[in-house]
């Protein structure tokens, strides 16, 4: 196995050796560089372990055959990326925040009438 540093070596009741992650407090944040897809990053302890995390998921071996409590990392994981996912797309969003749902339904159809504009004066002029 090669040496990552999420993961740590333990010496399981019945003798046998036995792996499993070190930590499940991992800082992610979601950045836009341009494409149309984020780029996620990952840290902990202020450390980039963007490599280790994506090491474990790309590796020939499966993480989920050698490494008792990957599941629940795995899922903590994936959360926080949905979150992060979800406050990127929010800074960056033309949607008013703090608003009950009728009147953003009423600012998507605002949005949606002044962006028809140019086409109906257009469409008026031919």
């Amino acid at each position: 196995m090669k040496v990552n540093r999420l993961i740590a070596q333990y010496q399981k009741e019945n003798g046998e050796i036995g792996y499993r992650m070190v930590t499940n407090d991992i800082d992610v944040i979601a950045k836009s560089t341009g494409g149309l897809a984020p780029t996620i990053l990952y840290f902990h302890d202020n450390q980039d372990v963007t490599d280790d995390i994506r090491a474990l998921r790309f590796g020939y071996e499966s993480p989920y055959s050698y490494i008792d409590n990957y599941d629940a990392f795995q899922k903590m994981l994936y959360q926080k990326e949905q979150r992060a996912v979800n406050d990127l797309y929010d800074t960056i969003s033309i949607r008013p925040k703090n608003m009950s749902t009728a009147k953003q339904v009423l600012w998507a159809f605002g949005v949606l009438v002044l962006m028809s504009i140019p086409l109906l004066v257009a469409f008026i002029l031919n």
